[in-house]
């Protein structure tokens, strides 16, 4: 490569990091927001079945998994770019401006090593299965426990504990809970960032760091 093509390059490569993080940051406010409007419509909900009778509990579990399964695309899709940015755009970059031993976007490496990220993950895990999987499995208990099950709500109630429980394995599944590692044997969801394809030309020779390291 010459050092003009060396230039043009990097120069993309920073702009789509720019890029890239611009929608990182966006899915991660539209994530968090989640957690509150969830919150809001679980409210809503048990209020009305107060009012109108334990029937609308029923009302609770789908509004969760629409939610819940909203929240784990996002927070996948955030995962997702920063696997692309540590394994994919710095390796690339660090060739070009002949970084050597230096981290190029060190930081996306560097907060993953913190000791502490296990067990914030773990806990992270337990508010997410609480909120989206423990508050419909609740809702789905206390309508056979006061109400006079009819069959057909049993029915729908038993559907929406097989879904709750589909939701609960998916977000386990991606809760990426190795400490600077990467959810191994697992796919992305939907939208996941896509690897960047290798070319016969100087860029190539990054491959040898190009692990996709996972996760938050």
């Amino acid at each position: 490569m010459s050092d003009a093509e060396d230039v043009s390059t990097g120069r993309l490569l920073t702009l789509e990091y720019e890029r890239i993080k611009d929608e990182q940051r966006a899915r991660i406010g539209f994530r968090d927001n989640l957690l509150y409007a969830t919150l809001a419509s679980m409210a809503g909900v048990i209020a009305v079945a107060v009012q109108a009778g334990p029937g609308l509990l029923l009302l609770l579990p789908p509004t969760s998994l629409l939610l819940g399964w909203t929240y784990l695309v996002n927070d996948e899709k955030i995962s997702a770019i920063g696997r692309y940015v540590r394994g994919e755009l710095a390796p690339a970059l660090g060739v070009l401006v002949g970084a050597g031993e230096t981290a190029v976007f060190g930081w996306e490496t560097a907060h993953r090593s913190d000791p502490h990220r296990v067990s914030r993950k773990w806990l992270q895990l337990g508010v997410d299965l609480l909120t989206f999987c423990g508050a419909p499995l609740a809702a789905v208990v206390v309508y056979w426990s006061v109400a006079e099950v009819q069959v057909a709500l049993g029915v729908l109630s038993a559907v929406e504990l097989l879904a709750v429980a589909v939701l609960a394995w998916q977000i386990a599944l991606y809760a990426d809970l190795r400490r600077g590692g990467e959810v191994r044997g697992v796919g992305t969801l939907e939208g996941a960032a896509p690897r960047r394809r290798r070319r016969s030309d100087p860029l190539s020779a990054a491959g040898g760091g190009r692990g996709a390291a996972g996760g938050r």
